[in-house]
């Protein structure tokens, strides 16, 4: 009696292929596993944007409690103060090495490095949300102190119509 080899199921093949693709697609970039120096100086070779560094060491860090408008995402246009908020950014840091702190999530799920990113003694974070370049984003969790001075900030920027908050502190005539 002869014992033929049946063939896989069609079905076993197109899932272990859907697999294979999803998990060659769901690798992120090759990112250092370990974080800057906690409180310690480290240089900024560019500002990607308004709310993300670029460290000397190639670590990409995310400011905590900040969501500046857009300027480089794909297939989106450059949203209105988004090029002032990359400016303010550029501006503020200079040349000057900054320094990081964490809070309870150290990555976002893209991996980048989340902080608060100071310049000597002055808070990157709160001071785009204070010059109206960012509204203070308080749903994530990170600490209640920290989210009161964002939206302290914030309160600030609307009062005086700054950056984002201008068209909404304009009289509807004017608009």
């Amino acid at each position: 009696m002869r014992t033929s080899r049946r063939p896989w199921p069609v079905w076993v093949v197109v899932l272990f292929l859907v697999l294979t693709v999803w998990r060659t697609l769901s690798r992120r970039p090759d990112i250092p596993d370990r974080l800057p120096p906690h409180s310690e100086p480290v240089r900024v070779v560019r500002v990607v944007d308004g709310d993300t560094l670029l460290l000397e060491d190639g670590v990409r860090v995310r400011l905590l409690g900040v969501d500046t408008p857009e300027t480089k995402r794909p297939d989106h246009p450059v949203e209105p103060f988004g090029p002032e908020a990359s400016a303010f950014t550029r501006d503020f840091i200079g040349s000057q090495p900054i320094t990081l702190q964490y809070d309870r999530e150290r990555r976002d799920r893209y991996g980048r490095v989340l902080a608060f990113v100071y310049v000597g003694e002055q808070l990157l974070n709160e001071e785009l949300i204070r010059a109206g370049l960012s509204r203070a984003e308080t749903r994530f969790p990170f600490s209640q102190s920290m989210k009161r001075r964002f939206q302290a900030a914030e309160q600030t920027a609307r009062e005086s119509g700054r950056g984002i908050w201008q068209r909404e502190s304009e009289p509807a005539s004017r608009r």
